[in-house]
C-alpha cells in the first residue's frame, strides 16, 4: 500500500527525535558555556581576556551542542534502518 513511504508513526517519531536532539544539544551547549561565563564573573576577568574566554566558551559550547545533535540523529537513523 505505502511502499517506500514513511507512515505517520515514523514521521512523528522523526519529529520527536529531532526536537529531542535540538533540546539536548542546546542544554549541553548551555552546560558548557555557563561555567565559563561564571568563571569570568567569579574571578572578575576584564578586557580582552574576558572577551577571549567568553568567545572560547561559546565556541566550545557550540561544538558540544553540534556534536550532540549529530550523534543523536545518526543514532536514530541507524536504529531506524535496522527496523527498531
Amino acid at each position: 500500500m505505502d511502499q517506500g513511504r514513511e507512515s505517520r508513526w515514523e514521521k512523528d517519531a522523526m519529529t520527536v527525535e529531532i526536537v529531542f536532539a535540538l533540546v539536548t544539544a542546546a542544554a549541553l551547549a548551555l552546560a558548557v558555556f555557563v561555567p565559563v561565563w561564571a568563571f569570568t564573573h567569579v574571578f572578575q576577568v576584564n578586557g580582552p581576556a574576558r572577551q577571549g574566554v567568553l568567545t572560547g566558551g561559546a565556541v566550545l559550547g557550540a561544538a558540544a551542542g553540534l556534536w550532540r545533535l549529530v550523534r543523536v540523529l545518526l543514532r536514530f537513523d541507524a536504529q531506524r534502518r535496522q527496523g527498531h
